[in-house]
């Protein structure tokens, strides 16, 4: 059993012309646009040199503060009185005033006092990106 299927002329009066027309645009458009960006690179320019820059992609040091079960601070491995931590969390702000980060490592003994008082300093000199962790070692 055959099937007949009508052709309407909406199909016969489709014209391509435009279509045709837009993309020979779009290539003279790119091709044109290709053209300045060579001619931007090929400009002989003497640049500045750098020589102590640090990369972009480099991420800031991560401040790590250590709390022991007595409760006592260490930055760097040494011991540090609760001044020396406030003004190494506003050095390091100062330093990274936008990307700075702070990991709070406890020992599982320790109070919550001493933990909270560190965060509390992180608030105090700026410091919005700053992690908490009890250590179970």
């Amino acid at each position: 059993m055959s099937v007949s299927i009508k052709r309407t002329s909406a199909v016969g009066s489709l014209s391509i012309t435009p279509l045709i027309d837009v993309v020979f645009l779009l290539l003279i458009f790119f091709l044109v646009s290709s053209r300045f960006s060579e001619e931007e690179r090929e400009l002989d320019l003497n640049l500045p040199s750098v020589t102590e820059a640090l990369p972009a992609m480099a991420q800031p040091h991560e401040l790590v503060v250590n709390i022991d079960a007595q409760g006592r601070y260490y930055i760097d491995g040494g011991f540090r009185q609760l001044e020396q931590v406030e003004q190494i969390l506003r050095r390091a702000k100062t330093n990274n005033p936008l990307t700075q980060t702070v990991v709070i490592r406890c020992d599982k003994k320790t109070e919550c006092e001493p933990m909270l008082v560190a965060i509390g300093l992180c608030k105090k000199v700026g410091i919005n990106e700053y992690t908490a962790t009890i250590d179970e070692h």
